[in-house]
């Protein structure tokens, strides 16, 4: 991944989400720094019918370790999705996190929100276009 954001390493979260637009997937990913790791998540689409295809994976982290419980405990500047639920009005998404691996976090987010963000900031497939994300 060269100077990315994720450039260290990068490692799944919670099981993907089923979406008309495909299955919304967060994921880690991590950044070695001179000052330590920071981990942060990113979202990647996967095709609806075939899921081992990436459609779409995040240039750009959507969000990191910004708080304080984010950024200091056992280990500093992590954050790591742990679990997602698309609410029945198929819009409202909430996210658990661990925070800094000494605390359990909810974040709220939109569907639409993602999936545009996702669109302005992203490429358009994992790796190699049309190639299995699956070894």
């Amino acid at each position: 991944q060269g100077a990315w954001w994720d450039a260290s390493r990068v490692g799944l979260a919670s099981p993907p989400l089923e979406t008309p637009h495909g299955w919304l997937m967060f994921y880690h990913g991590v950044k070695d720094t001179p000052g330590g790791c920071i981990y942060r998540v990113g979202l990647a689409l996967l095709d609806l019918n075939e899921p081992w295809r990436c459609v779409r994976r995040s240039t750009e982290w959507i969000f990191g370790p910004v708080m304080e419980y984010e950024r200091v405990g056992d280990v500093a500047s992590v954050v790591f999705p742990c679990g997602s639920i698309l609410e029945p009005d198929g819009e409202t998404i909430r996210v658990y996190y661990g925070a800094a691996d000494t605390t359990i976090c909810l974040a709220y987010t939109r569907l639409s929100q993602l999936l545009d963000w996702l669109e302005e900031h992203s490429v358009s497939s994992c790796d190699i276009p049309g190639e299995s994300i699956i070894t």
